[in-house]
């Protein structure tokens, strides 16, 4: 049975996750993150996406990002993952794909979820092992949020507005929520809803979404036979 479409409405925040090929490396060194980065900043401001935060793992990376039109999304991915795949090819002397299909995303619910996602952006690396703390992972834009730097591929959105009245006020309360953690059913929720393309939100959520698109964002009910068989979910993603 054919796929479904992706999902993509503009003004809601999109968790994106790309993987390599049969969980190969996608970044060899310093010098591919740089480039992937150049790529994002480039390609996100000509198709007008905001980019709230972001990690570059060894073999895949998240996005998590909030387009201003329908097609936004969808053409930054494509220019982004063509433009890298030449250059990695022609740095490593290879041919072939890089990517293992197309993107995975789902749109999530702003107040309920974005700060988790983000939360859970940040604390990628720290689940794979690599570091101890996510500041100890330079390639993610957890730096920006806590003060250690200007990215300036990232925008904030309104939710880290809020979280103080003082740019250092923002910092420690956004560090205290990455060290708080996210709990396994939100983290299972969002590795879930982005690899299977279902929006992830209550039902008042999902109820505004499915006014603005014919494409179901559920899956079936318990008891219903499946249209779409579920992916594999690989670990520390």
């Amino acid at each position: 049975m054919a796929r479904l479409p992706r999902l993509s409405i503009p003004g809601y925040p999109h968790h994106v996750i790309q993987r390599g090929n049969n969980g190969q490396a996608i970044f060899l060194n310093d010098a591919d993150r740089e480039r992937m980065l150049d790529l994002l900043l480039e390609h996100s401001s000509k198709h007008q996406v905001a980019i709230h935060a972001y990690v570059l793992m060894d073999n895949h990376f998240h996005l998590l990002a909030t387009p201003e039109t329908a097609d936004g999304l969808p053409a930054m991915m494509q220019a982004v993952g063509r433009s890298y795949v030449r250059y990695f090819n022609d740095r490593a002397g290879r041919t072939g794909t890089l990517w293992e299909g197309r993107y995975r995303s789902t749109l999530i619910e702003k107040e309920r979820y974005l700060l988790a996602c983000m939360a859970y952006i940040d604390l990628n690396p720290v689940r794979a092992g690599m570091v101890h703390a996510p500041l100890n992972f330079a390639w993610s834009s957890h730096a920006h949020y806590v003060g250690q730097r200007i990215d300036p591929l990232v925008t904030p959105p309104s939710l880290v507005w809020e979280l103080g009245n003082t740019p250092f006020a923002r910092e420690a309360a956004y560090s205290k929520m990455v060290q708080a953690g996210v709990t396994l059913a939100d983290q299972k929720a969002l590795t879930d809803a982005a690899l299977r393309g279902w929006a992830l939100g209550g039902e008042g959520f999902l109820a505004e979404l499915q006014r603005q698109t014919p494409r179901r964002l559920q899956q079936a009910r318990p008891g219903r036979p499946l249209t779409v068989k579920p992916p594999k979910l690989p670990p520390n993603v």
